[in-house]
């Protein structure tokens, strides 16, 4: 395992990040309580102390889960990350949003779920329009200052909404955001216009979510939507493999994969792993294999060539994510 300072924060994290959305029982494609034990310790020995999830996943079951397993561990070697946006386990007028009420709320349950008394960063799950910036802060900042929070983070929002809430902190003496998670991957990379410079000018760490474009870049491209995965994405609308050079793109992924021996998963992890705007993606999965195979994908050194190779098809597509 590589490790990496995460931003401003001081934290080191692993160069992976394990995501638990696949932990409950909302889809069928979802890991059960030992299911998700077996991922988890795998992960730690693979030297993975990095875990992402959120109040909304499978309704709070997936904070459940990975508490559970992580309660048999040494907590101070493991950073936990979390979020609040949407309704968790209940669903009511103020069970969403980012109020100074459902933060508050949604917070004691998270933290409930986790078995944890602080959370290491808490996340904003996109913004909140109906909720000025400034309120929403006062109550995060409230939570760190309660230590109930050591940092907190924002995910997929226009750069202009993020400056402002850094603009806010600043300007009110209140903790600021320190993390990005958001949508960035070979055939989305929209947010190197104008989010990534925002980044690397405020010491933002960068988390990005879906890494493998929901299994786009894991297959051939005429296989992805034979995929149960890949019909999910085509319903959710999501634009992975709508942009005009996606087909070539994944095409150059999976010529890479097969001149290096290894799978077109790890290539396209490379890729991040290399890549100056990313601390760590979020790599969610249900297989112990695949997992394994992410963590070996720390050893592929691409070329330069191989990087401006697998650059050169991309061309803009619609900013999607931020709703």
């Amino acid at each position: 395992m590589e490790y990496t300072t995460l931003g401003s924060t001081g934290m080191e994290v692993s160069k992976i990040a394990l995501g638990c959305m696949s932990f409950g029982s909302q889809d069928d494609w979802m890991l059960d309580a030992e299911e998700g034990r077996e991922l988890v310790e795998r992960a730690i020995d693979l030297g993975v102390n990095f875990f992402d999830t959120a109040n909304t996943y499978s309704s709070g079951e997936s904070e459940e889960i990975l508490g559970d397993v992580l309660a048999e561990y040494d907590r101070d070697e493991q950073v936990v990350a979390t979020k609040v946006r949407f309704s968790g386990a209940t669903e009511h007028r103020n069970a969403e949003g980012l109020s100074r009420k459902t933060i508050e709320q949604e917070l004691e349950h998270s933290l409930d779920r986790l078995g944890m008394d602080t959370v290491d960063l808490y996340q904003i799950h996109r913004w909140d329009y109906d909720t000025p910036i400034e309120t929403t802060l006062r109550a995060l900042d409230d939570a760190v200052r309660r230590g109930k929070v050591r940092h907190i983070g924002a995910s997929s929002m226009w750069a202009h909404q993020f400056q402002e809430a850094l603009h806010v902190s600043d300007r009110e003496g209140l903790a600021r955001f320190e993390t990005m998670q958001n949508l960035y991957h070979l055939t989305y990379r929209e947010e190197e216009r104008e989010m990534y410079p925002v980044c690397e000018k405020e010491d933002i760490g960068v988390l990005p979510w879906s890494p493998l474009a929901a299994g786009y870049l894991t297959r051939p491209h005429d296989e992805f939507t034979a995929t149960t995965r890949g019909e999910h994405e085509l319903d959710y609308g999501t634009p992975y493999h709508e942009g005009p050079g996606s087909e070539e793109i994944n095409h150059r992924v999976a010529e890479l994969a097969a001149d290096y021996g290894v799978t077109m998963a790890q290539i396209a992890l490379a890729w991040h792993f290399q890549n100056d705007h990313v601390d760590a993606p979020i790599v969610g999965t249900s297989s112990i294999d695949h997992l394994e195979d992410a963590v070996a994908a720390l050893d592929i050194s691409l070329s330069a060539s191989d990087v401006e190779y697998l650059e050169e098809p991309y061309e803009p597509v619609a900013v999607f994510g931020f709703e």
